[in-house]
């Protein structure tokens, strides 16, 4: 009886089809399930030059954050927008955007997650948007800039009637204020069990994306003074990965009580390699080609709980695996190319670049039914 972890490209990547059945045919092009996860092993894939790429100029996109705009920011090498990620035995199918642009017509995309999440928002859009004559007819509906800061941007493409949205949340469930007679440590906490107040503005789409992971960190909670709460319970001694993985089944219950599977398919995309270096790990190096080693960032607890949950979940999740896929990518960093050179950034992609390979994958699935893709 076949597992649910599908083989989809035969030995050249290993797709996890969470609620999936049988195995799929090798094809030139890779066929795509209704169900999948990408899990690449590094002797199954690769990255091959691509001269075709990039696939925009973000200079010419509105919506790509100037932040992330490596080459407006000085950078002077162009080769890390030149790799695509090719498995073994197939092809993931080429970006067509005026076959995509049509299937998306009428349609809802919401992206839910953290900083990550809108840089592969804005790819998404700045991909889309090379197919649309009238540029002006893509606009965002409240008219908002794109910040660090905003929870909810949105974009419409008016000749589609389709809609593109962001939501940021980088924990998925609720901040709480201080629970009384808590320790003065405490300045703030994350309620465990109780989803994000925004969610109920996430149901009615036709695609969710979901992400979470770089703010679950030492750094950015008891550092801050911020800790767990479980129902009236603070969590002082409870180790992040316990937490995660309890924030994440919140995340699956919700879905499943509230998400309808015949209208949305929801994905869940893994932990984005990082490349900091050093003993503290505040070394920022970018390197000009791809690296040949992964240095063990191929691996990721947060990623290894994200395909748990969703393995247990009876909702059909699509687990996005980028973890193994970006572990190379060390060229592919902002670093000192932002809007604030003083501050290196290893965790964040240029644009173009990495988060664009998601996004064809996602097209890929967009573009395919029953494991069989649209011609």
């Amino acid at each position: 009886m076949p597992s649910k972890a599908n083989s989809l490209f035969d030995e050249a990547v290993r797709l996890s089809s969470m609620n999936g059945n049988g195995f799929l045919k090798i094809a030139k092009i890779c066929w795509l399930p209704a169900g999948f996860g990408v899990v690449g092993r590094d002797d199954d894939w690769s990255w091959i030059p691509e001269e075709s790429y990039p696939l925009y100029n973000a200079s010419q996109c509105p919506f790509a954050e100037r932040g992330f705009n490596c080459l407006a920011n000085g950078r002077r090498d162009r080769g890390y927008t030149k790799w695509r990620w090719k498995p073994k035995h197939c092809d993931i199918p080429q970006f067509d955007v005026r076959t995509i642009l049509e299937y998306l017509r009428g349609k809802r995309i919401v992206f839910v997650g953290d900083s990550l999440s809108r840089t592969q928002w804005e790819s998404f859009i700045c991909m889309l948007m090379t197919g649309v004559d009238d540029k002006r007819s893509v606009y965002e509906i409240n008219g908002n800039q794109i910040t660090k800061q905003i929870r909810f941007l949105s974009v419409g493409f008016n000749s589609y009637n389709l809609r593109v949205d962001f939501y940021r949340s980088a924990f998925l469930v609720q901040p709480g204020p201080v629970p009384k007679r808590a320790p003065k440590r405490v300045k703030s906490t994350i309620r465990l069990d109780k989803l994000d107040d925004i969610s109920k503005e996430w149901i009615d789409s036709d695609f969710l994306i979901f992400n979470s992971g770089h703010w679950w960190t030492p750094t950015k909670l008891f550092e801050m003074g911020c800790y767990f709460q479980h129902g009236g319970s603070l969590k002082l001694g409870m180790p992040i990965a316990s937490a995660f993985k309890a924030a994440l089944n919140t995340w699956a219950s919700w879905v499943e009580s509230n998400v309808n599977p015949n209208r949305t398919s929801v994905f869940f995309r893994t932990f984005e390699s990082s490349h900091w270096s050093g003993r503290h790990r505040n070394s920022c190096k970018v390197t000009r080609r791809p690296s040949s080693k992964t240095n063990g960032r191929d691996k990721s607890s947060i990623s290894d709980i994200i395909m748990k949950v969703a393995k247990q979940m009876a909702f059909p999740i699509h687990v996005l695996h980028v973890t193994q896929m970006g572990a190379f990518r060390s060229d592919a960093h902002v670093g000192t190319w932002s809007d604030n050179p003083s501050v290196p950034d290893c965790s964040h992609w240029c644009l173009p670049g990495v988060p664009d390979m998601w996004n064809e994958i996602l097209f890929s699935y967009m573009l395919s039914k029953n494991g069989e893709l649209f011609q």
